[in-house]
């Protein structure tokens, strides 16, 4: 949330975030120069991205949490161009819905928009080619994008002081327990909601390979002969 983190680690988390930002510019760039077709697409993963991150559920651990969307971005267009998504999506959410800041927005692209997408795909690029089913692939890419979104949460939270802190940087002993603690809190309660999550993001893929099949096979998301097996089933 704005505010939580002290300006020193808001800096860092900036720093980091801004290559991966330049990068996914210069490939939607890329993309939309060579694809303009690619636009439908762009539009449904972001709204999603958009309408899954800003809901708030209760936990029964006292906080609340939130699905990300990102697991299905990554499958489309990549981790990179996912990058540029969560940071449009994050910014409007930072000024529109209190959800989220504007000094936090580096380390919230790089919890949301790098580590979890980049997990995502890295499961489904080592899943596309097998005999998975297509669905199934969406579904544990999008359950471990988001659940890492989170564990990568819990260690930024554990490393810097709030704050209401003096220390620049909390001691070894304190980042490990207080990683152990977030991640009890963060990462217990978004189990069920990452699972949900992959289920939900899997009907939606299903419903575009019924809908606009030539898209996925454009993109080479998955062979042609994997989408048509998935659209006859």
């Amino acid at each position: 949330m704005e505010g939580y983190l002290i300006p020193l680690w808001a800096a860092i988390w900036w720093l980091v975030a801004i290559p991966f930002l330049a990068l996914g510019i210069h490939q939607l760039r890329r993309l939309l120069a060579v694809d303009r077709e690619a636009f439908p697409l762009l539009g449904v993963v972001g709204g999603f991205v958009f309408i899954l991150s800003a809901l708030r559920l209760p936990s029964v651990t006292g906080s609340s949490s939130h699905p990300t969307g990102t697991g299905l971005s990554a499958i489309a267009f990549g981790p990179w161009i996912t990058v540029v998504i969560s940071a449009v999506v994050l910014l409007f959410q930072a000024l529109f819905l209190a959800h989220g800041g504007l000094s936090t927005m580096g380390a919230n692209i790089v919890s949301m928009g790098v580590v979890g997408p980049i997990v995502g795909w890295g499961i489904y690029r080592t899943l596309r080619d097998t005999r998975v089913n297509p669905y199934a692939t969406v579904f544990l890419a999008c359950v471990f994008a988001d659940l890492f979104t989170y564990v990568t949460t819990s260690l930024q939270l554990a490393l810097a002081p709030p704050v209401s802190g003096t220390a620049l940087v909390n001691p070894p002993n304190i980042i490990l327990s207080s990683f152990i603690v977030f991640l009890g809190i963060f990462g217990i309660t978004q189990v069920p909601l990452a699972i949900l999550e992959g289920i939900i993001l899997a009907l939606v893929f299903k419903y575009i390979v019924q809908l606009r099949p030539e898209i996925l096979i454009r993109l080479k998301i998955f062979s042609e002969k994997k989408i048509i097996a998935a659209r006859g089933s």
